[in-house]
This record gives C-alpha cells, sequence and structure tokens, in this order.
C-alpha cells in the first residue's frame, strides 16, 4: 500500500510528464527532418530531367513558352518551370485506308478520303501516306490545338484539288510522279501559310485504281494495250534505225555511180567536141574530101548491121541474091584457099 501511495504522488507525476513532452519534441523533430528530406528530394527530382535523342524539350516558366533545349541532361527552376518533351522523328499517316494491327492484316478501303472525281469526270480510288516531322516544338505546341489533324486536313483539300485535274488514265497510269509531284509543293505552300510547326517530308501515292471491279478490268486491258503500243513502238524504231542506215548507204552508193556516169559523159562530150572541132577545121580546108570520108565511115559502122536482099522483082526466088550468104560465102572460099596454100 505504501509502495501504490508513493506512485500517486504529485512529485512523480511533474517527472512522468517532463518525459512525455521529451519523446513528443524527439518525435517531432524526427517528423520535420523526414520532412524536410522528402521536400529536398521532390526538389532535386524537379530540378533535373533528361532529353532523349529523338527529342527537343519546350522550356516554359509560369505558362509562358521559353528556350527549347535539346537531347542530354539539364536543370530547371522546380515548380516554376515545366518541360514539354516533343518527338522531332519522322512520323506518318495514311489518306484512303486504314492499317491493321497486324503487319499481315489487309487494310481497310475509306471511300469517305480515297474516292475522288478526275477531269473527265470519272470516279477514282486513291490511297496516299504521308510523312511529316515537327519543324518547330514551340509553334507545333501552341500554335494550334491539333497540328496532325490540320496537316491532314490539308493534304486531303491538296490531293483532291491536284486529281481533279488529271485525266483518269494518267492518274492510275503515267502521270502518278507529277501529281505527287504537285500535291507535295502545294501542302508546303500551304503549311508555310498555316505555321503550326510541322514540315512535310513526303507524300507518295500507294494506290490508284477504279472503284468498281468491271472497271479495273477495263483499266488493265487499257494499260495492257498501252504497253503493247509502247513494245509496238520500239520495235519499229528499231526496225527504222537498222534500215536507214542500209538506205543511206545505198543512196551514197547510188550517187557516186550517177557522179561517175555523168563524169563519164562529161568527159565523152568534151573528146566528141574536140573531135568535132578536128574534123570542122580538115573540112575547111577540103569540105568534098571531109565529106566523102564521113560518108564511108558512117556506111562502115552502118552496113555490117544491115541485112540486104537483091530481088529483080520476078518472085523467082533463084534470082534473088542475099548479100550476107555471098559475104560469108567469099569469107570461107577465101580460108579454104588459105588451107590449101599452107598445106605442103
Amino acid at each position: 500500500m505504501a509502495e501504490n501511495f508513493r506512485e500517486f504522488q504529485p512529485g512523480n507525476n511533474a517527472g512522468n510528464e517532463r518525459g512525455t513532452q521529451n519523446k513528443n519534441t524527439s518525435f517531432g523533430r524526427l517528423a520535420a527532418g523526414i520532412v524536410i528530406l522528402i521536400i529536398l528530394a521532390v526538389l532535386a527530382l524537379e530540378s533535373v530531367y533528361s532529353i532523349g535523342e529523338q527529342e527537343q524539350g519546350v522550356v516554359t516558366t509560369f505558362g509562358n513558352a521559353g528556350s527549347v533545349v535539346t537531347s542530354g541532361l539539364h536543370f530547371k527552376i522546380p515548380f516554376v518551370q515545366r518541360v514539354t518533351k516533343v518527338n522531332t522523328t519522322i512520323l506518318g499517316f495514311p489518306i484512303g485506308y486504314r492499317s491493321g494491327s497486324d503487319e499481315n492484316a489487309s487494310q481497310e478501303q475509306i471511300d469517305d478520303e480515297s474516292l475522288m472525281i478526275t477531269s473527265d469526270f470519272n470516279f477514282v480510288n486513291v490511297d496516299f501516306y504521308v510523312e511529316y516531322k515537327v519543324s518547330d516544338p514551340v509553334k507545333y505546341l501552341y500554335n494550334s490545338q491539333q497540328p496532325k489533324e490540320i496537316l491532314k486536313n490539308i493534304a486531303q483539300s491538296c490531293i483532291r484539288n491536284i486529281i481533279s485535274n488529271y485525266m483518269v488514265d494518267d492518274v492510275i497510269t503515267t502521270g502518278k510522279s507529277k501529281i505527287q509531284a504537285e500535291i507535295k509543293e502545294m501542302i508546303i505552300e500551304k503549311l508555310e501559310e498555316q505555321d503550326i510547326g510541322l514540315m512535310l517530308v513526303n507524300i507518295s501515292m500507294q494506290d490508284a485504281e477504279p472503284p468498281t471491279e468491271d472497271v479495273i478490268e477495263a483499266f488493265k486491258a487499257v494499260e495492257t494495250a498501252k504497253q503493247g503500243k509502247e513494245t509496238a513502238i520500239n520495235n519499229a524504231n528499231k526496225y527504222r534505225n537498222e534500215k536507214i542506215p542500209e538506205a543511206s548507204a545505198k543512196a551514197d552508193q547510188i550517187t557516186q555511180d550517177a557522179e561517175a556516169a555523168r563524169q563519164e559523159r562529161v568527159n565523152e562530150g568534151i573528146a566528141q567536141a574536140a573531135r568535132f572541132n578536128e574534123m570542122y577545121a580538115e573540112y575547111q580546108k577540103n569540105p568534098v574530101l571531109t565529106r566523102q570520108r564521113m560518108f564511108y565511115e558512117a556506111m562502115e559502122e552502118v552496113l555490117p548491121g544491115v541485112k540486104l536482099i537483091i530481088d529483080d522483082g520476078s518472085g523467082d526466088l533463084n534470082k534473088t541474091l542475099y548479100l550476107d550468104e555471098l559475104q560469108l560465102e567469099d569469107i570461107t572460099g577465101d580460108r579454104q584457099a588459105q588451107d590449101t596454100q599452107e598445106t605442103p
């Protein structure tokens, strides 16, 4: 009973209160230290940030855009500055179709985007793929709320505008490269006007075909015919390239032969003129003798080719003389006589 009485004495209660206060003070200091450490850790984490190699960061101070930082480790003022990271790699999206999540999955056609009308009032389904990247991170973040959608709308507008200037044959077959170049140029011009911080890298026409199977087959037949036409033209050009040199060689040969004949005739004419002048000079000296000589020479040239028959008109063949036969007999007799004289 005495011990219990001492525990409830006033002096002992004061000692217990001081012990409790000391314990509370130590716990408060420990809690404050922990809070301070947490705050310092948070401040340290908020002060340091990193930017990837294919990223850029936009630093804002109290909501106002400031500098643009590149890849690496950087520092900022905690709770005052914020950093928004922007992907600067080349990105892309399709127009006219949707790709499946699986690589082997078939593409889904979107008629609202792909169906277009050409200048000759035909319909055609055209698919495109647009590649773009961020050129200005600040404008990309703050000049518009949906820059990608704006780019897509610009691309669709430009595509329809350019396609409507071409005939369906050009869109499906031979005009793809020119169409892509014109669309790209127009999109770049529109993006500069909108100034949304995006730049067009490339736009490519994936596919172009008529909207129905029957029309597709007809266009395939047209394309086959065009290829046959090109083949025929190439073969014709090959044949022409082979024959033109031959014809040129023949023409040169004919020209050379004609030139040689001309020169021969000219030389002959010059010789005849010279001979005529000589004969004329002789004729002036002795006209009668010259005429006789010319007559005899003409007869020597003419008579050997003339067949002469002498007939008295009585109709008796025995009285008909064939001079060529007589001449032949004379020649034969002369040869026999000559042979007889030469024989010993």
